[in-house]
């Protein structure tokens, strides 16, 4: 498995469907900075929380920020998830080749099969500007989030 990038280097590529079966990809986002979030499971307590105060802090600070939000979920998994939690932001399958996106950001737990918590915040370039990687079962600090996409 790669390790996570270091801030200060490009991200990994990745390209995958969202919930709405759209192919997106990380040239796509570029011209703005990028909140990249892996998360374990949709539908689960802490992913469910994070997301949603994740789409509220942002929408809060006013920042351009796109975010992008990856498991390894089937996509319409992800799609009853995002309709569910009213995110209004992409949600990416990384179901097949099951984790390789997680495994290109350093992320992907081979034990339960699934990402760990990872956050990358971009720049407009696509160079690392920020992450933090968490536990499972660790919540991530959304406000640090907010704040490290409000100065990409």
């Amino acid at each position: 498995m790669a390790a996570a990038p270091e801030i200060g280097q490009a991200a990994p590529g990745l390209s995958s469907r969202n919930q709405h079966g759209e192919r997106v990809s990380l040239a796509d986002a570029r011209g703005a900075p990028l909140v990249l979030v892996f998360y374990p499971w949709a539908f689960s307590g802490i992913c469910t929380g994070e997301l949603g105060a994740l789409r509220d802090g942002l929408a809060r600070s006013r920042t351009d920020a796109r975010v992008l939000a990856v498991s390894c979920d089937a996509m319409f998994s992800l799609r009853a998830f995002a309709e569910q939690e009213r995110l209004t932001f992409d949600l990416l399958t990384d179901h097949w080749p099951h984790g390789e996106i997680a495994r290109s950001y350093g992320v992907f737990d081979d034990e339960l099969g699934v990402a760990r918590r990872g956050s990358f915040v971009l720049d407009a370039h696509g160079v690392v500007a920020w992450r933090t990687l968490n536990g499972i079962g660790e919540a991530r600090d959304i406000a640090a989030h907010v704040a490290a996409a409000a100065a990409a």
